[in-house]
């Protein structure tokens, strides 16, 4: 499996994890003692901070790396079962469940793969390194180019 391929089901599932709760906090959980319609997030006030904790968890997974990584991956599984249990709890309407669920579901399996393959995912900016902390090539050519770059003239002897 390539480094890459992890981390773009990360995105994806945060991405449908976040829709889903989002939607989920929209719809119709029940009725109040005036006969109101009662909303997710009303009935369940953990879905929309869960939503939001998810989309912003993005930008953490593509940001950062190493122990950080793995500590967001166990924060999104903490978070997703405890909207998965507060949702269950409130008994709404199975159309509304079915889709709370999903987006735990979606939020817990981030979470987890966050912690089993984090640590191997590639993370923004990477492959780059500044001009004095780069490594000399074991190829000449790629020294003159690499010198180049840096502004320097490859030709001059020091």
């Amino acid at each position: 499996m390539s480094d890459r391929r992890p981390l773009w089901i990360v995105v994806v599932l945060l991405v449908l994890g976040a829709v889903a709760l989002w939607g989920s906090s929209g719809m119709t959980w029940g009725s109040t003692r005036l006969n109101a319609q009662a909303s997710g997030a009303e009935v369940s006030p953990a879905l929309l901070p869960t939503a939001v904790l998810s989309a912003a968890a993005i930008a953490a997974v593509v940001a950062l790396s190493g122990w950080v990584r793995r500590l967001v991956g166990v924060v999104l599984v903490l978070a997703g079962v405890a909207v998965g249990f507060t949702a269950v709890a409130a008994g709404p309407p199975v159309t509304a469940l079915l889709v709370a669920l999903a987006g735990t579901v979606c939020v817990v399996g981030a979470g987890v793969v966050l912690v089993l393959r984090g640590g191997a995912m590639p993370r923004l900016g990477g492959g780059y390194q500044t001009p004095g902390a780069a490594k000399k090539s074991a190829d000449p050519e790629r020294e003159m180019w690499n010198a180049l770059e840096r502004g320097d003239d490859p030709t001059e002897r020091d």
